[in-house]
């Protein structure tokens, strides 16, 4: 039995991230449709990962959107790293989307701090609109945490979530939800919920060493493929994310071993 399913794991179309060493952790990509918390401390590196999986979708000529739930994506587009492959015409051909979620709130009038079961419902209607209309394949939520903040309740927080998830994988869209946790935390996300319902989850995180900072990365759920649970060292640079093996002892593999 476990070899068919491995067999039916490795079927599963791939979203291919463009991020070398996450697609080869997770076996060629992440599985096509699944909704992915991209979890961890502030300063990890999240935004940027998530970034450079929408550019490179963009690139690729899927429709990528980001959706900026606290920073103004303006703000952020001037704070982005300069990647060497990222060129602003994405943007103009409408491959590569940005919108403020505020923005959205104020259309559907939805003023209220704390949402109720149909603000919700509003709420998931309106995404898949833009993700129809603009015929998004990936799509990025940051944060989710922000968004979770107006739900209140776990059950309208476990109801948004896997609606969510539901109707952006009828549509074969991939989509990254950026969790933000304190570097205490003991879960994967604020509320407890989010990694339990989500496809995956990927923690990034800060671990000192010899006097450095280094960010870290960790698959450490998805389903739909088989993978590594290895803890890497992340790196952001100019050609994009970089992963490298976090030996045990907390020493780091070379880039050529």
């Amino acid at each position: 039995m476990a070899p068919r399913e491995r067999d039916e794991a490795e079927e599963r179309e791939r979203c291919i991230t463009g991020i070398d060493g996450l697609d080869n952790i997770l076996n060629g990509g992440i599985p096509r449709g699944n909704t992915v918390l991209i979890t961890g401390s502030v300063g990890t590196g999240k935004t940027s990962l998530c970034l450079e999986f929408l550019v490179h979708g963009a690139i690729a000529g899927e429709n990528s959107l980001y959706v900026s739930v606290t920073e103004n994506s303006d703000k952020l587009l001037t704070n982005i790293i300069p990647y060497d492959f990222f060129d602003r015409k994405l943007i103009k051909e409408g491959r590569l989307v940005f919108i403020d979620l505020p923005v959205i709130y104020d259309k559907l009038g939805l003023e209220k701090l704390e949402f109720e079961f149909e603000e919700v419902n509003i709420l998931i209607t309106a995404i898949g609109n833009i993700v129809d209309e603009l015929k998004i394949k990936r799509l990025v939520i940051d944060s989710i945490t922000s968004v979770c903040y107006r739900l209140k309740t776990q059950e309208n927080i476990r109801d948004f979530i896997l609606k969510l998830g539901a109707m952006l994988s009828s549509r074969g869209c991939t989509s990254l939800l950026v969790s933000e946790i304190s570097p205490a935390e003991e879960r994967y996300s604020h509320y407890g919920v989010e990694e339990a319902i989500a496809d995956g989850v990927v923690v990034t995180g800060n671990l000192e060493r010899r006097g450095d900072l280094l960010r870290t990365l960790q698959v450490v759920k998805m389903r739909g493929t088989m993978h590594s649970r290895a803890k890497y060292v992340l790196d952001l640079t100019a050609v994009g994310v970089l992963l490298v093996p976090l030996l045990k002892g907390g020493s780091v593999a070379s880039a050529g071993g």
